[in-house]
């Protein structure tokens, strides 16, 4: 079997920067608390997913694989199975191109792996639009019915993300919404992947179709 090709030099260099910098927020792991940190929009959503271990355990490992991101349509570098401290790069294509793309850092900050949790959470990286938190955890509650939830604290960081702030909002909504679509549908063994221009230890997919779900929390600052 021929050797995967090297990532774009540019690529990886983003990637190195990124495991070289520190958090841009100082709460980190803060969404593992109920209570989400002041100074914050705070975000939370969730959909049910159906009942029992099988639900619990499809759609934990799908979410451990990035793909609450990758059902999204983001794509995701390095591709591996979210682990504590591991830096990505999250890429998405702006509307009607394949080139160029939008590069976000990130870096995972706690996971859980439990009979009945199973998730994890990233924070943001200098060069991310945002400065904060998203945490995607699918939980299984005593009655046996099973959960995704999203829960995030953030606020604008980009000097551009801050000019367009209601756009920049509306983004992180549909996204998150998407992100219980994506999940929504890999619990029932319907996960959306798709073709793109991925590198090496790269993954994309399309976005999964709508799912029903509860009303949003959404707490300004």
């Amino acid at each position: 079997m021929p050797d995967a090709p090297a990532p774009p030099p540019a690529l990886h260099r983003r990637l190195l920067t990124a495991r070289a910098a520190e958090p841009s927020y100082p709460e980190v792991g803060a969404t593992r608390d109920a209570r989400l940190p002041d100074g914050y929009a705070h975000l939370r959503r969730r959909v049910h997913l159906g009942r029992g271990p099988e639900v619990l355990e499809r759609a934990g490992r799908y979410v451990l694989g990035w793909g609450s991101q990758l059902g999204t349509g983001f794509a995701v570098y390095p591709h591996t199975p979210a682990e504590p401290g591991a830096t990505v790069l999250l890429r998405l294509s702006l509307p009607g191109t394949r080139r160029p793309r939008i590069v976000i850092p990130c870096r995972v900050v706690w996971t859980v792996d439990e009979p009945d949790r199973i998730g994890f959470a990233y924070g943001t990286l200098p060069g991310h639009p945002e400065c904060g938190e998203e945490a995607f955890l699918v939980s299984m509650d005593a009655a046996g019915e099973v959960w995704f939830e999203v829960t995030a604290f953030s606020r604008l960081a980009a000097r551009y993300a801050r000019i367009g702030r209601p756009v920049a909002l509306l983004c992180q909504y549909l996204a998150i919404e998407r992100y219980l679509a994506a999940v929504a549908s890999a619990a029932v063994g319907r996960p959306r992947t798709g073709p793109d221009d991925t590198g090496p230890d790269e993954v994309a997919a399309r976005p999964a179709p709508d799912a029903r779900r509860t009303p949003p929390t959404v707490a300004a600052p």
